[in-house]
């Protein structure tokens, strides 16, 4: 009889450790759940199109001569020439790649959009002065053109515009590292661990 107690006493106390333990994995495998899926609404929040501005203006002179008869005659065209141009330098992070390795508690960013540059520049003429033999044509206005953009595209290297683009990406990156951190997460982007915003600098190219 006392023997039978203890059988079923056993039996009953290894059911209920094995409830307890299939209880304590489904309890584990819930937070894993809950953790991924917050981390991906968090990507999903950062996915957006990052856009910053500027504005800038330039003044030129553009000049052309044909000569005829041993240079001894020549005919001049030139025009003043004054540049306002809008410039954005933007990243589309609903382009952004990456992968969750919940088992190990990693999210590696793969892929992170490389800045969309974007110059679109107002041209006005002044002080037009062209003749018959040597008007001004769709070639000088193409040169004119690709003259203005080269200046411009350099204006906006010596600029802040482009450090500016680059500080509000990783403030919108560094959103997926506090929450990472929070959780215990490691995250990492291509082959190195982000543990600081100061990483994500080193990492990203511009």
């Amino acid at each position: 009889m006392q023997r039978r107690i203890l059988l079923i006493t056993g039996i009953s106390l290894a059911v209920f450790l094995l409830f307890k333990f299939c209880e304590f994995k489904k309890d584990d495998t819930s937070t894993i759940d809950y953790n991924s899926n917050l981390i991906q609404q968090q990507i999903v929040n950062v996915g957006k199109l990052i856009v910053t501005e500027g504005h800038f203006s330039q003044v030129l002179t553009y000049k052309d001569q044909d000569k005829y008869f041993m240079d001894m005659i020549s005919f001049e065209k030139k025009a003043l020439i004054i540049v306002n141009a809008d410039v954005t330098v933007a990243y589309d992070l609903r382009k952004m790649k990456y992968d969750i390795d919940e088992k190990n508690k990693i999210i590696t960013i793969l892929k992170i959009p490389k800045e969309e540059i974007k110059i679109s520049p107002d041209i006005q003429f002044y002080d037009v002065e062209q003749s018959k033999l040597n008007p001004f044509t769709g070639d000088d206005y193409n040169k004119i053109n690709k003259s203005v953009r080269a200046n411009l595209a350099k204006k906006m290297e010596k600029s802040s515009l482009k450090r500016n683009a680059k500080n509000r990406l990783v403030s919108e990156l560094s959103k997926i590292l506090i929450l990472t951190n929070t959780m215990g997460w490691t995250l990492q982007y291509e082959d190195k661990i982000i543990k600081k915003d100061s990483d994500w600098n080193t990492k990203i190219k511009m």
